[in-house]
């Protein structure tokens, strides 16, 4: 039997040690390099959810998963107590259908968000997409923004001072298209759910120089049915009549945004409407 000498021996612990130290290098920086710039498919949800389906009825469905978008009335700004009608809707469902497993999945509400930017949230932006997939209730709102933001030129909650009412109608047009895309694009993601979209209404009725404003308002009501109503999936609230004569009781004092109160009244008609 051949034996090795021991300056052999040696030569091969030394080539051994010289390769464990260069793997564990290349270890070391591949590990570093994977913190440093990390790569991998970002995961956007399956597309196989089970969503309820259309023709189903809440009560019969094992779970309830709202998803919430839209703009500040959405986000409950003007609400003290911060629940808004989201959280609002949430209680009342899980009253109504006690047997029912009822969770708020997310509320991706944006303060002053507009319809086109809604759209391209909708159009591009994964988390939104996802987030809507896994629901089998979408609220939404939009459209003030693009109404009295326009109309006011500055912030549509702050001083109306300078509110024009020609310019409101003048911007209706366009907002309506983005909201034509925003039904489709949601008819796209979740064909499914029970979507609800929260009509407009006119926070400055008790002020008569922008009474008349009413009357575009119900005008994008109307128009914004219409392109609900293709979808049989999709309702429309009405909530112009809740504030009209009332502003005083359902206003926060930024006398634009619904206080605690005007949520309990939308909250409410929401949940009428998901038999």
């Amino acid at each position: 039997m051949r034996t090795l000498s021991s300056g052999n021996l040696w030569k091969i612990i030394g080539l051994s040690a010289v390769l464990s130290t260069v793997l564990l290098l290349a270890g070391f920086g591949y590990a570093v390099k994977d913190m440093l710039y990390p790569k991998g498919e970002s995961f956007a949800g399956s597309e196989s959810f089970p969503a309820l389906p259309a023709s189903s009825k809440l009560s019969e469905a094992k779970e309830i998963s709202v998803t919430a978008i839209g703009d500040s009335l959405t986000k409950g700004t003007g609400d003290a107590s911060g629940e808004g009608y989201v959280k609002q809707v949430i209680t009342l469902l899980k009253k109504k259908y006690p047997d029912t497993s009822v969770r708020l999945n997310n509320n991706l509400a944006i303060n002053g968000l507009k319809a086109d930017r809604l759209a391209q949230l909708l159009a591009t932006d994964k988390g939104y997409r996802y987030a809507l997939m896994q629901a089998n209730v979408i609220l939404f709102t939009i459209g003030g923004n693009d109404l009295f933001q326009i109309a006011a030129g500055q912030s549509a909650s702050n001083s109306t001072g300078d509110l024009d009412l020609n310019k409101l109608k003048a911007e209706l047009p366009k907002g309506l298209q983005q909201l034509d895309k925003i039904t489709k694009l949601l008819h796209g993601i979740n064909p499914n759910a029970h979507i609800v979209y929260v009509g407009l209404y006119n926070p400055f009725y008790d002020i008569p120089d922008f009474r008349s404003g009413s009357l575009q308002i119900q005008s994008w009501n109307e128009q914004a049915y219409a392109l609900l109503h293709r979808y049989t999936n999709m309702t429309m609230v009405p909530t112009f009549d809740l504030f009209e004569n009332t502003i005083s009781r359902y206003l926060s004092s930024d006398h634009f945004h619904p206080n605690h109160n005007g949520y309990v009244q939308i909250a409410a008609r929401i949940v009428q409407s998901l038999e």
